[in-house]
């Protein structure tokens, strides 16, 4: 814990398919691993967000070249039952046997038996059909408790879930924020009706859309910071976890009590009159 940070009510959860409990706020690890001299303060972080309930944690095999699944084993460490990992695969390696080495490259780098949620990163040359199978494999051998997939739109879900066993699929993780909301044409609405949680990253579209005169604005008029705003509303849509990054330790306690802030009916009416729903089908945005 924080020093001088009290444990603040419990996060607001979502559930996957399977029965299974998450919270909403999760802790992205994207740049993490990338400096040594920063690799303790990450790790920190990484225990402090735990302590805050932040208890899912994303990363992947692409970031840092598996130095940030390094620090969250490091993180997790004597915690790990308490802990919901999630991480992800490189296109290339999603092959029926390229997959299944790439699990055990990430089991061992992130120190443990299993990874929670296992994804495909993004959709690249190799069939579906071969992925999912690699997929389910893992699965049965108990490397992996479920899995996947990230950036892929409501044609590739479709797709997926034509193949043998892709209606398995129990995630997807994508780039939604209040300044990229054209998931909520089609791709969310699908999602919600098999029960498929959306995992929401880069949530303040990578600090861009925190300078946003409207934002700015709105937050101001309501005494709370961008980002407190940003995150609320983000949170607000039933069955969307997000996942930060942050290794400061201020933005990770905002982060957390941004949630216990809600977001007020005529605040939400504000940011959409400023940030409008899409009028139609829009191209994923892909970070």
């Amino acid at each position: 814990m924080l020093a001088g940070v009290n444990a603040p009510a419990p996060l607001p959860t979502v559930e996957f398919a399977d029965g299974t409990l998450v919270p909403a706020l999760g802790q992205g690890t994207w740049t993490m691993g990338e400096h040594p001299a920063r690799a303790a303060r990450e790790v920190d972080v990484l225990v402090a967000g735990i302590e805050l309930g932040m208890t899912l944690i994303d990363t992947a095999e692409m970031y840092a070249d598996g130095e940030a699944e390094r620090l969250v084993g490091r993180a997790v460490a004597g915690r790990r039952d308490r802990v919901f990992l999630v991480s992800k695969a490189y296109p290339q390696n999603a092959g029926r046997r390229a997959l299944v080495a790439a699990c055990e490259r990430s089991l061992a780098r992130l120190a443990t038996d299993r990874i929670d949620l296992y994804l495909l990163h993004w959709r690249g040359r190799i069939p579906l059909a071969d992925t999912v199978a690699a997929f389910e494999g893992l699965v049965r051998a108990g490397k992996i408790l479920r899995w996947g997939v990230s950036n892929f739109d409501r044609d590739d879900l479709v797709e997926l879930a034509a193949a043998p066993d892709g209606i398995r699929c129990a995630t997807n993780q994508v780039c939604y924020h209040l300044g990229a909301r054209g998931v909520e044409w089609d791709l969310l609405p699908w999602m919600r009706e098999r029960r498929m949680p959306l995992i929401a990253y880069s949530p303040f579209g990578q600090g861009a859309l925190l300078h946003d005169a409207a934002l700015q604005s709105i937050a101001g008029r309501e005494r709370r910071t961008a980002a407190a705003l940003a995150l609320a509303w983000v949170l607000r849509r039933q069955g969307v976890i997000a996942i930060p990054q942050t290794a400061d330790p201020a933005h990770l306690v905002a982060n957390r009590r941004a949630v216990a802030g809600g977001l007020p009916a005529a605040t939400a009416a504000a940011l959409t009159e400023a940030f409008p729903a899409p009028s139609g089908p829009t191209p994923l945005v892909v970070l």
